[in-house]
């Protein structure tokens, strides 16, 4: 019974603090609500019909988009094995190990929009600094969950192959590598995807892909523009969905056998 009660009470607590923050925030201003309603509702009207004479110039952009994506993707997924390697606890310990973690900590912490922004200041405007952008948050994202997967082997086998005389490197090639084969390529899967779609605003900053001429249509209340190019977005996402999903089951099912 005490514990109903308490439970009832952090219940009670988290709803009076999301109802403060709420409040602060001005959602409960019925003028401002009103406002912002009517705004969202012209600006619904606006988007329609769609213009569909931007179809090839946005097409292109769309493929420069996923090519951003994939090699992105690609880049931070090779730099982060070896990071990852080092990361797990189960592989390295000591300093080697301390300072892994600390550089994918910080990594990550920077998001993919930022790094563009850095590296559109450092190469200039294109699809470069948001190919390097997305290399870096990848290989944050993905350091992480790798050295994670790299720590859940069971500990018998590497204690099985060190009983025979395996080294390090053995133990990574026959056993670790192995085992977490499934996490690695679904994991390069999905920040694949998701890179699709951050890739889109990474053109906000000038970092190349369809995000650009999103921000040129916007600047120039181009709306019937801006929804053909979210229609084909949208389009193109859910194709790159259904076919990673796709090859995720075939590949992962065929490996686990």
């Amino acid at each position: 019974m005490k514990i109903k009660r308490t439970n009832v009470q952090i219940w009670l607590s988290l709803l009076i603090a999301s109802a403060v923050l709420l409040h602060n925030m001005g959602f409960f201003d019925p003028s401002r609500l009103k406002t912002g309603l009517a705004n969202i509702s012209l600006f619904i009207r606006e988007l329609f019909p769609p213009d569909p004479s931007v179809v090839g110039q946005v097409s292109w952009a769309i493929v420069e988009t996923i090519q951003m994506a994939f090699a992105g993707t690609v880049l931070g997924s090779i730099v982060s094995i070896p990071l990852a390697l080092l990361g797990a606890r189960n592989i390295i310990s000591g300093v080697p190990n301390a300072i892994a973690r600390l550089l994918l900590s910080v990594v990550r912490v920077v998001p993919a929009l930022l790094w563009a922004i850095i590296f559109v200041v450092a190469f200039g405007l294109g699809p470069l600094p948001g190919t390097l952008g997305l290399a870096a948050y990848s290989l944050g994202y993905l350091g992480k969950l790798y050295y994670e997967a790299f720590e859940a082997v069971d500990p018998e086998l590497l204690e099985a192959t060190k009983a025979i005389g395996c080294s390090k490197l053995q133990q990574i090639r026959y056993v670790i590598i192995p085992e977490t084969a499934n996490t690695i390529i679904s994991q390069f899967l999905f920040l694949f995807e998701y890179n699709v779609r951050a890739s889109t605003i990474l053109g906000f900053v000038g970092a190349g892909g369809v995000g650009f001429y999103m921000l040129g249509y916007i600047q120039l209340f181009q709306y019937q523009r801006l929804m053909t190019t979210l229609l084909l977005t949208l389009c193109v996402i859910l194709f790159i969905d259904f076919v990673s999903a796709k090859v995720r089951d075939r590949f992962l099912i065929h490996i686990s056998k």
